[in-house]
């Protein structure tokens, strides 16, 4: 008689529910998670709202049977910590920046009509009145001279400092030229040079002027001064602010 062999294989409950849990809990999952992202972010970038929504929607979909590993849980938290903070960080930075623009705002007003000092080689002159400047001398020495050009490049004066210490080396100008001769008020220019080792050196000159008004910088650059009669000039070039 021929013998029959039972060739299935016992298949364990277990197996069977943990697959068909396993296989719903991901479609849900997915489900979940993709809701939750489509409903908080949009087009938006992910923010702290957003995250928690999706760090519990995974809690509320997980598999019951293989749970959420505590440490992967933990990291979650920490990302979400660490978000927040960010979030917090960059609204102090927010509210910060406006401080700073609103007080350059103010700064800026304030300035508007003062008379300055800056590093700048022109000068609106009133030839009636003394006028002072000074040159910023880098290194003691024997001698130095500043010559005065008018509008059309012609050297009106040159004025000799003589010899001079490392600092400001004031000088004034009493309107005249070369010649003894009062010239007309109007924009001058003044070169300030000297010569070290047998070369010719260029110096600043530091002249008055005054503030008609002021350009602020919309990205966080330098707040610039607008001279009457000059141009611009950056607030970090003023050496002196006065009435």
């Amino acid at each position: 008689m021929a013998s029959v062999n039972d060739t299935t294989v016992g298949v364990n409950l277990n197996d069977v529910l943990k697959a068909s849990v396993k296989k719903t809990t991901d479609t849900n999952s997915s489900s979940g998670v993709a809701s939750a992202t489509n409903s908080k972010t949009g087009n938006q970038t992910l923010g702290k709202d957003a995250f928690l929504q999706l760090l519990v929607t995974q809690m509320r979909n997980q598999n019951p049977l293989d749970p959420q590993d505590n440490s992967e849980f933990v990291a979650q938290l920490a990302q979400f910590s660490s978000l927040e903070g960010i979030t917090s960080l960059n609204e102090s930075v927010t509210a910060i920046s406006g401080s700073y623009k609103s007080s350059q705002a103010l700064q800026a007003s304030s300035l508007v009509g003062r008379s300055v000092i800056a590093q700048t080689d022109k000068a609106v002159v009133d030839t009636t009145k003394s006028f002072n400047g000074s040159v910023v001398v880098p290194q003691s020495l024997s001698n130095a001279t500043v010559t005065i050009t008018d509008k059309d490049g012609k050297v009106v004066k040159t004025i000799d400092l003589g010899e001079q210490k490392a600092g400001n080396a004031a000088f004034v100008w009493d309107g005249t030229d070369d010649a003894g001769e009062k010239v007309d008020p109007g924009t001058y220019t003044f070169a300030a040079k000297t010569t070290i080792d047998g070369k010719q050196l260029d110096m600043y000159t530091m002249l008055p002027a005054t503030v008609s008004s002021v350009t602020i910088s919309q990205t966080g650059g330098e707040m610039m001064l607008n001279l009457a009669g000059l141009g611009s000039v950056a607030l970090s070039k003023v050496q002196t602010i006065g009435i």
